[in-house]
């Protein structure tokens, strides 16, 4: 049997099969303005006997595919990253539009979590739209602020808000990496926050696709004192723990 993981979330989706409880197969897509539709794309060609969808558009998949099942993005998550890390505590994931913080217990069941999906504050979108105005490219934001020689401090974590202090701060000289590294340290504030009222127990796992960014990863680590384990793909994880989840109901 075949299991597939479907993760839509609000900037791109994923696709994991397993069989055996191996992965055969892994895809990716930008989401789009018709999550449906590249849905559709993505599992094109792709063989399975069940499907399970995660994220934010996995009601609307639900609606669309009649034999597809859903499981929350929290579920998921904690249990695709039980995967790969047997002894994880916590799991930060921040995403697109959305940042969450969970707490596992020793059997990798969710305690507690808390998720911030009101506000673009602390999110992918967040760190995109002021990379774009600062003049760098999603993956080269991240080691420019780590090139930055000292601190500077963004008042505001509204992005409306945020912009105007960036513009200010531009037309008033400010070293873009400076101001860079700024809007990291604004970010990883947040992440400490939901880690502390959340959960400081066991290795933390961040998942999601700001965990590819080196430099707030490297922040929060000296912020916790801690270590942060990441995935080589972390945005992966919740299509991978949807079908694990998946294929344990079914053989169990």
């Amino acid at each position: 049997m075949k299991y597939a993981g479907i993760d839509i979330g609000s900037r791109t989706i994923e696709l994991v099969v397993l069989k055996g409880g191996r992965i055969i197969e892994s895809r990716q897509t930008d989401t789009g303005f018709d999550p449906i539709t590249e849905a559709k794309k993505i599992l094109d060609g792709v063989t399975y006997d069940r499907i399970m969808a995660t994220g934010y558009g996995r009601n609307l998949f639900e609606i669309v595919f009649d034999d597809s099942k859903t499981v929350t993005e929290i579920k998921a998550h904690a249990k695709g990253v039980r995967a790969f890390f047997r002894d994880a505590g916590t799991i930060l994931d921040i995403g697109g539009q959305d940042s969450k913080v969970i707490a596992l217990n020793e059997n990798g069941r969710v305690q507690k979590f808390e998720m911030n999906d009101r506000c673009a504050a602390g999110t992918g979108k967040f760190i995109e739209i002021m990379a774009k105005n600062l003049g760098f490219s999603i993956d080269g934001f991240g080691p420019a602020a780590l090139e930055a020689k000292k601190d500077l401090s963004i008042n505001s974590m509204c992005t409306v808000f945020a912009e105007s202090e960036v513009t200010s701060l531009i037309a008033k000289g400010g070293d873009r990496k400076e101001i860079a590294r700024g809007l990291h340290l604004s970010v990883v504030k947040r992440a400490i926050g939901m880690i502390n009222r959340v959960s400081s127990n066991g290795p933390i796992v961040f998942s999601g696709g700001v965990a590819k960014n080196p430099c707030i990863r490297e922040l929060i680590s000296q912020a916790l004192g801690r270590e942060i384990f990441v995935h080589e793909n972390p945005q992966m994880i919740g299509a991978l723990g949807a079908a694990l989840i998946l294929e344990e109901e079914n053989t169990n």
